[in-house]
């Protein structure tokens, strides 16, 4: 009797309703999930609603009657169907329901669509990727170089406000996809990036690494119902080739997702060098002419699930894999002169293969709670990852004829052998005080373990010998244990936080061919403040402060010698000390009509300040390794904005002015104390214009400029480069072609001069000459990179926290 009457009750509810379906497209045919349903009786008394799939249909239940139906989506002309009449137990179809852009609205809506393509939050600043033309069928670094406050030299190397103490992160920790100085970012593919956050000044709930700030890159994940993603084919010169997938399905309490990449790339580079040695009376003179030939293929896959135990908790399970080989070629040309003669003329080949291997697996909870804001995270990852490479050297003579001779008089290889393993464990906890205030708490662990095993042999008397000054085995050891408390609460139009993390370090290197044991431990303590203060809902101030560290990196520590060029060498410093920086910020921010201006002012401070210090032999072979130089003092000023200019024209643009002071502290041998003072004035900006010219089809334009900059040991010149793009829309809306130039004037070189007390060099270096690509991006089941109402520009999904 307990089981009858509640069947009953659901038996006569069926035969008393009646279901509405129908599908609802877009103009193209192309289905419109989240478009919102409403039935009405004839006067206008709502019954139901309900939202359409990810394949645009929708259901609905109401009693036998008379009604008409609303369908509504955000920059579309709303739809009517009236004479709906509904009979006991009888489905009835509408049909499909097509829905038109309204262009009244459009204007407005793409407004709102081009700010979120730079989102100015609390505590940061987001680059949503899917606006920017450039960025597709490009790697991961070339993105960044997109991104405002970010600069990236041509040989990699990625800095924040012109300091390259920056920490890249990804998905919010670290990862082996960064590399050394961010490089290993070139294995990665901007389309598999939903956005980009840049943290100038960390709040104590981020590491304490990163003396200048953090970037973080955050991959695609989606989280709409059923399947749905993306594919991208790309091809360009020099010969570069690739393909990329992202895709996602949510059915019930699992949401699944994968990319995968695949690229082939061809880097064509060049170098120039002319070296002065000065000996007493005479002078050595150098010229060098290099080329880079560089190829590679890098496979990059990504698989995991987020399970809701609850419709407040997620178990999430990700896991990545990472294999590429390369096959690089570098010829260096030498011209020596002794007081203005010839001396001699000779080639250095390097013929290097390089194979990696990472693997990488993570385990997050997420536990929401009824009381708002109310958050508890956890997570473990653990990362592995295996570098091998091997080259194989030789020099060659040749004659003033330019006929090389027949045997090399240098034969050499090397082979450098990396396992880097990373353990990672983070739970963070937050908890609302009163209407507005929020208490936060987190732990987290870092354990890295480094070994690198570098052979160089030369060849002598028909075998090969090793070269004991070279060949070492070097074991890195770092464990780092942090914690953190934070406040924030807010009054009125006032609102502060404040927090403090201390960091305990323990790093321990060792050169185990001469038993070199390096050992260091210290705790450190990192406090943080923030005030806001709104001054309407379109215009804001806020101040923070925060204390950073930049701990030396495993290539700055490592003290093996680059062996490509025999006279050119760098090495690492395993004495260098950690340097520390103390940042303050005032930011403005003002929404406009049409677009949105942030100003900053800010300063920081640097003690142990790390500088890479170049010394030169008296038979002009060049070292260069990295010191604790001293302070720095940096002041500057930034503005970054975007306007609509009109209907079908946007700009944006950043610029960033600083005055940089570099004073030494600590005396070198062959350098005395003050001999590496550098004061610099200098500034960098970058534009970027995109039309709408219409049918599915834009075009954008950027401009790059970084002013010249002194630093200790000479000067940097000016660089200035230009991209292009355009893009059309194919497919039936469903697709996107978009051909991008970077580098359109082939202008985008490193040209520099170093002094020291018996040498004077001038060069330049190019990473890579100019690029196109052609990308085809098709989407499955989703529209084309727009906005809507209600879902924000938030990333959501465990992946994607801190």
């Amino acid at each position: 009797m307990k089981t009858l009457l509640p069947t009953l009750l659901l038996f006569l509810t069926g035969t008393l309703c009646a279901q509405i379906t129908g599908t609802v497209l877009d103009e193209n045919g192309n289905p419109l999930d989240f478009a919102t349903i409403s039935i009405y009786t004839p006067d206008s008394t709502l019954i139901d609603g309900n939202v359409t799939d990810a394949g645009g249909r929708f259901s609905l239940d109401a009693k036998p009657g008379e009604y008409y139906l609303l369908a509504e989506f955000i920059s579309y002309r709303n739809a009517y169907r009236d004479g709906i009449t509904l009979q006991r137990g009888k489905p009835f179809d509408v049909g499909t329901i097509t829905l038109s852009p309204n262009t009244e609205l459009l204007e407005e809506f793409t407004v709102e669509a081009e700010r979120s393509t730079m989102e100015i939050k609390l505590d940061k600043r987001v680059f949503n990727v899917g606006k920017d033309l450039s960025a597709r069928g490009s790697s991961a670094i070339d993105l960044l170089d997109n991104v405002p406050s970010v600069q990236v030299d041509v040989e990699g190397n990625v800095s924040l406000r012109g300091n390259g103490g920056v920490r890249i992160l990804i998905n919010g920790r670290p990862s082996g996809l960064v590399g050394d100085g961010g490089q290993g970012l070139r294995s990665l593919q901007a389309d598999l990036i939903e956005r980009v956050e840049v943290i100038t000044n960390p709040s104590a709930r981020y590491e304490a690494e990163g003396s200048v700030g953090i970037i973080n890159i955050v991959l695609k994940k989606d989280r709409r119902k059923g399947l749905n993603g993306s594919f991208d084919i790309t091809g360009g010169l020099p010969l570069t080739y690739g393909a990329a997938a992202n895709l996602n399905y949510r059915s019930g309490k699992f949401n699944w997702f994968t990319n995968y990449g695949v690229r082939y790339r061809t880097s064509i580079g060049r170098s120039n060098l002319e070296q002065e040695t000065f000996r007493g009376d005479d002078v050595l003179r150098s010229e060098q002419e290099g080329d880079r030939d560089r190829s590679g293929i890098n496979h990059n896959f990504r698989i995991g699930a987020d399970y809701l135990l609850d419709d407040k908790t997620t178990l999430t399970l990700a896991g990545r894999y990472n294999r590429g080989s390369d096959d690089n070629v570098n010829t260096t040309f030498y011209r020596d002169f002794l007081n203005g003669d010839f001396v001699s003329q000779e080639l250095r080949t390097d013929n290097e293969l390089e194979g990696e291997e990472e693997v990488e697996v993570s385990l997050s909870f997420r536990r929401e709670f009824e009381q708002k804001d109310r958050l508890w995270t956890a997570d473990i990852r653990y990362q592995d990852e295996t570098e091998d490479e091997n080259s194989d050297l030789e020099n060659v003579f040749i004659n003033q004829n330019g006929i090389p001779a027949d045997v090399p008089y240098l034969i050499q290889r090397s082979a450098n052998v990396e396992a880097n393993s990373n353990l990672i464990f983070q739970t963070d906890y937050t908890h609302p005080v009163g209407e507005e205030g929020l208490a936060e708490a987190g732990i987290r662990i870092g354990i890295r373990d480094i070994a690198n095993d570098f052979l160089v042999e030369e060849f002598v008397s028909g075998e090969f010998q090793t070269l004991e000054g070279l060949t070492n085995d070097f074991f890195y050891d770092e464990n780092i244990y942090a914690a953190y408390l934070m406040y924030g609460n807010k009054f009125g139009n006032f609102s502060y936080q404040f927090g403090i993390r201390p960091e305990y370090t323990d790093v321990t290197t060792l050169l185990v061919n001469t038993n070199e044991e390096n050992a260091r431990d210290y705790t450190n303590f990192f406090p943080s403040a923030n005030l806001g203060y709104e001054f309407s809902e379109r215009s804001s101030i806020q101040t923070s402060f925060s204390r950073r560290v930049r701990r030396p990196r495993f290539w700055d520590l490592n003290p093996f010698f680059t062996f490509s060029d025999n006279r050119n060498f760098r090495a690492g410093n395993p004495n260098l000390d950690p340097e520390f920086s103390s940042n303050f910020e005032v930011g403005y921010l003002h929404i406009l009509g049409k677009g949105s201006l942030y100003g900053a002012v800010y300063y920081r401070h640097t003690t142990g300040v790390i500088e890479r210090v170049q010394r030169v032999d008296e038979i002009g072979n060049s070292v260069t390794i990295p010191e604790n130089l001293g302070e720095a003092d940096n002041l500057g000023l930034e503005f970054n904005g975007n306007y609509r200019l009109a209907k079908w024209w946007r700009f944006n643009a950043d610029f960033n002015f600083f005055r940089e002071e570099i004073t030494q502290t600590v005396a070198f041998d062959g350098l005395p104390l003050g001999s590496l003072d550098a004061e610099t004035l200098t500034w960098f900006t970058r534009g970027t214009t995109q039309f709408d010219i219409g049918k599915g089809t834009e075009a954008q334009l950027r401009f790059n400029y970084r002013a010249p900059r002194t630093t200790p040991q000479g000067r940097r010149a000016a660089i200035a480069s230009v991209d292009l793009a355009a893009s059309h829309d194919v497919l039936k809306g469903n697709g996107t072609l978009t051909l991008s130039v970077r580098d359109l004037f082939n202008s985008r070189r490193r040209r520099y001069e170093t002094f020291g007390e018996n040498f004077r060099r001038e060069g330049d270096f190019q990473w890579r000459t100019t690029t196109a690509t052609l990308t085809l991006n098709y989407r499955l089941n989703q529209q084309k990179q727009r906005r809507r109402g209600g879902r924000g520009g938030d990333f959501e999904g465990g992946d994607g926290e801190f």
